[in-house]
């Protein structure tokens, strides 16, 4: 599904609890999509200089899959609206929300894709997986089926995109529910396939919110970089103000 990217002026503005100056760390260094404790140079010039081109108007798509009931949605209202609701609805087919971030001094938007786990709405939901640029695969860390099933849920998520334009992420929700010993045990199967599946791992608690927010910051965070690197050379990176002026003309 193809989403027309709103104006600047229709966008609305940032939080001040969405404000991203500096890069957040992975959860684990043994399976990370980058190990860096900085944001890229070039990417930290650029916005220096006002040279991120077009990125300020962009919405980068991020998928959530995995099986029934592991949590993707309360996982999604958590960052979003701040809020646990005990009473589990399954969604039906999709529904998103989008995250709004200011990242090095510049607007950056998310567009967070919850989507049904249920096998019987499988098929709605892959026709929304296509143009993502972040994929995160959740499981229940006291649920080892859900992770074994990670793998096809990244194969279903990779039919529709360029596995070498997609950042992944497996993620650990119900850290609340486990054991520090059956955890342990969990988390070294989790990061032995992230590390295979070259996703980064995070373990978390939707209930609590722990590491929620940092989780989301790391997302928002890595998928801006890519955009502003991209956009370095594509156009040899514009200033703000000319594509401002641009969109202005064509009415963008």
């Amino acid at each position: 599904m193809s989403v027309r990217v709103p104006s600047m002026s229709v966008l609305p503005p940032v939080r001040r609890d969405r404000v991203i100056a500096q890069l957040p760390q992975c959860y684990s260094k043994k399976a990370a999509v980058q190990t860096k404790d900085e944001f890229n140079f070039k990417v930290k010039t650029a916005c220096q200089e006002q040279r991120t081109g077009t990125v300020g108007f962009k919405i980068a798509k991020v998928i959530v899959v995995g099986d029934l009931a592991v949590g993707k949605t309360c996982l999604i209202n958590r960052f979003c609206k701040d809020a646990f609701d005990k009473n589990y609805k399954a969604t039906i087919g999709v529904d998103f929300e989008m995250e709004r971030f200011e990242v090095l001094g510049v607007p950056f938007s998310l567009q967070l894709w919850d989507t049904a786990g249920q096998e019987r709405f499988k098929c709605i939901a892959s026709t929304y997986y296509r143009g993502a640029q972040t994929i995160i695969i959740v499981f229940d860390v006291n649920d080892v089926a859900s992770l074994g099933h990670a793998r096809q849920w990244l194969e279903d998520a990779l039919k529709e995109n360029d596995p070498t334009n997609v950042q992944l992420f497996l993620v650990g929700t119900k850290k609340d529910l486990s054991s520090p010993a059956q955890y342990s045990q969990i988390e070294q199967d989790a990061t032995k396939l992230a590390e295979e599946i070259k996703a980064e791992y995070w373990a978390l608690s939707s209930l609590t919110g722990e590491n929620v927010k940092e989780f989301f910051f790391r997302v928002a965070s890595l998928a801006f970089e890519v955009n502003v690197l991209a956009e370095i050379e594509k156009s040899g990176s514009r200033h703000i103000g000319d594509v401002i002026s641009e969109c202005t003309a064509v009415h963008c």
